[in-house]
């Protein structure tokens, strides 16, 4: 069997953390920032954990 390979757009957007959880970055924070308040760009800027209904489809993605 060929070995499974991880696909390319998640391994830019997914990191694991050191106790093995899967960090992601937010949306909405690359273009049209006039009209974002400074509060809400500087929320997005923070790196979230990936919910637990999507942690098997982000796994199968990086092949874990």
């Amino acid at each position: 069997m060929a070995k499974l390979k991880t696909v390319s757009g998640a391994k830019k957007r997914f990191a694991l953390t050191g106790t093995g959880k899967i960090k992601r970055k937010h949306a909405y924070h690359s273009h049209i920032l006039t009209k974002k308040t400074k509060k809400r760009k500087r929320n997005l800027d923070h790196f979230a954990i990936v919910e637990a209904d999507d942690i098997k489809r982000v796994k199968e993605m990086l092949v874990l």
